[in-house]
């Protein structure tokens, strides 16, 4: 199952015991900062769970899947999520 932000809200709920009228405005803000930090190009570092990284990718030649033809691809950025090691041994089930 994937965690949708409703189900978020409503964990917040559950477990701060946190009305909805509170715990939805705290969820956007939390989630616009993160936006406006990756957009800027910095990265966000959560102790314990892990770092979102900024990374510039360069221009490059692709192809259209469709036709096949040859293509160049825009240089774009890109978030990728590195987790850490307490979350990895988490995952893992080695805590």
């Amino acid at each position: 199952m994937t965690l949708t932000k409703a189900n978020l809200i409503n964990s917040i709920c559950d477990m701060a015991d946190l009305p909805k009228q509170i715990s939805t405005p705290a969820v956007e803000s939390l989630l616009e900062i993160i936006k406006r930090t990756l957009a800027s190009g910095e990265d966000i570092l959560l102790s314990g769970f892990g770092k979102f990284c900024v990374k510039d990718k360069k221009e490059r030649r692709g192809r259209n899947p469709q036709t096949g033809d040859d293509m160049m691809m825009d240089a774009r950025r890109i978030v990728i999520f590195r987790c850490s090691n307490i979350m990895r041994d988490k995952i893992n089930g080695k805590e």
